[in-house]
């Protein structure tokens, strides 16, 4: 085997598989996600209180308070979502293993039938069904039948910190960019942060899904867009007239 044979070999082997790919994807893309929401929420309130008010303090406190709001939120609601499904994905195992215990056969013969669906023969499907089901029945029916890694079942707390986390981090963006350029820049500053920040996040979403780059970006960039007029047109407003 020559070198570069050899190295390629250990290149191979260092790549992510199936299932830890797919999740590490999905961690990915929600974080691109959350801090997308960040930056657009909290774009759009302190761009709106700009409307009505150049107090910078004013300003940071309403920024910041939609940091905090809007992270707390997000991870209160993952943390449900998540933990729904992980009160699932228990309920599935242990329904599966109740069924291996009163009817080992039936489950060997079902196991058998979602193996040939895959492409085995007949004769193949049930040999590696018995071979599976001797070295571990219920992780081959979890990962087979379910699709559920009963190793590595989803946790709330991760989603929820996670989430936590890429609000946070999209939010300081427009809350720095209101808050520390002189008063005749801000709006400005924000509109072109925020803009660049939100192209970036639509370049990386559609990357990671697979998407057509171009039209990502410029739909996540009008979102944007739209959302910084209609709040500072608000905030204008209830300047302008005393409220």
């Amino acid at each position: 085997m020559t070198e570069a044979t050899h190295d390629e070999t250990e290149a191979t082997h260092d790549e992510a598989h199936g299932g830890a790919l797919g999740s590490r994807l999905n961690w990915l893309r929600a974080a691109v996600l959350g801090a997308n929401d960040g930056i657009v929420s909290t774009a759009g309130l302190v761009v709106g209180v700009a409307g009505a008010t150049g107090d910078r303090s004013t300003l940071l406190t309403a920024g910041l308070a939609g940091l905090l709001a809007g992270s707390m939120s997000m991870a209160a609601g993952e943390y449900v979502s998540v933990s729904t499904q992980r009160d699932s994905e228990k309920a599935a195992l242990a329904m599966e293993r109740r069924e291996l215990r009163e009817q080992p056969e039936a489950e060997l013969a079902e196991l058998t039938d979602l193996l040939e669906e895959r492409g085995l023969s007949r004769e193949v499907a049930r040999e590696a069904a018995e071979q599976l089901t001797e070295r571990d029945a219920l992780r081959a029916h979890a990962r087979v039948e379910l699709g559920i890694d009963p190793d590595d079942l989803t946790n709330p707390w991760h989603a929820a910190w996670a989430s936590f986390v890429a609000f946070t981090v999209g939010a300081l963006l427009p809350l720095l960019a209101i808050v520390l350029p002189p008063a005749d820049w801000r709006l400005g500053v924000t509109v072109v942060s925020v803009l660049g920040a939100l192209a970036l996040t639509g370049w990386s979403s559609a990357r990671l899904g697979a998407a057509d780059v171009r039209r990502a970006v410029v739909r996540n960039m009008a979102g944007g867009a739209l959302a910084m007029a209609v709040t500072y047109g608000a905030g204008a407003l209830l300047g302008a007239v005393g409220v």
